[in-house]
């Protein structure tokens, strides 16, 4: 597709690569063109604590364009389907050559596919429909992105885009609806495992909750809500290390496949989560309505 994916195919091709040596209304009236994102969220990375304000936050990998259109805008990491792969396929090939990530968890999100959304519709370009994918993945992987490309760097989740005039794309408005997604599944023990692992601290559980709803919760209000969750029990094990008493160390017991195979309509507006109450910590509000490559 002109402006978006380099090109070998012959004009006469029909997708990604057909609108190479179409006109403007040629580009307008071909078949849209399928692409995959990705929205990968990680507990603040230890490369960008010195940015993080202290408390636990959710940080984002991004992508700088370095063509038009939207050059030198920050991205999702992504980029076309090929003829032979499948959707997950074609998510972690494109995780790998753009950021060198490889999660463990990887889930379908959502499709993406308003009419205007790959580029300025002025111009008559090509439609361009994303499947939107989305990961979490614990501090041993995301210090796996590459810190030797410029072009690639974690950015917090919430505030992504705001000093470097906006994300390419709507790639606001689909951070934003998975934000929404994580906070609605908050309740689900199996986010804490995909985040930290098989075994953790209470300390480190609390952080998690803390990071994704994006407040502070009281320690003993949230281990009395730990009652209540049967898949994380103690263990005789506790974590060494410190200077004080060694806390003890919780497992997860639960699932290990996917959090939630429902897929919800994006909402109409960017939504936020309401605050918890102290006694429920996991209550969120309902839904409202180059090397370095990047997709719509």
């Amino acid at each position: 597709m002109s402006g978006i994916f380099p090109s070998s195919a012959a004009p006469a091709a029909v997708g990604p690569h057909a609108a190479v040596g179409a006109n403007v209304s040629e580009r307008a009236q071909l078949p849209p063109s399928l692409a995959i994102s990705t929205v990968i969220f990680a507990l603040t990375p230890e490369s960008a604590r010195s940015e993080s304000g202290g408390g636990p936050t959710l940080w984002i990998p991004l992508v700088r364009r370095v063509k038009e259109p939207f050059k030198g805008r920050w991205a999702l990491p992504g980029g076309p389907l090929a003829p032979t792969e499948s959707l997950e396929d074609a998510a972690r090939r494109n995780l790998q050559q753009t950021t060198g990530l490889e999660p463990e968890y990887l889930e379908q999100l959502y499709a993406f596919g308003g009419l205007n959304r790959s580029s300025r519709p002025e111009r008559g370009s090509q439609r361009v429909v994303s499947i939107v994918y989305w990961a979490l993945v614990r501090a041993t992987e995301a210090e796996l992105l590459g810190e030797e490309d410029e072009n690639v760097a974690w950015h917090r989740a919430d505030t992504a885009g705001e000093r470097d005039g906006g994300l390419a794309f709507d790639h606001r408005e689909i951070v934003d609806y998975a934000l929404w997604r994580l906070r609605s599944k908050i309740e689900y023990a199996q986010i804490a495992y995909h985040f930290l692992g098989e075994k953790f601290t209470l300390a480190q559980l609390r952080e998690v909750y803390e990071a994704v709803l994006g407040r502070p919760l009281d320690p003993a209000n949230f281990r009395r809500q730990l009652k209540g969750m049967a898949e994380i029990e103690p263990t005789d094990e506790v974590l060494e290390g410190g200077r004080h008493r060694p806390p003890r160390l919780y497992r997860y017991t639960g699932a290990r496949g996917r959090i939630d195979a429902t897929t919800a309509p994006p909402p109409q507006t960017a939504p936020s989560p309401a605050a918890p109450s102290p006694a429920d910590p996991s209550q969120t509000a309902p839904a409202p309505a180059a090397s370095t490559r990047s997709t719509p």
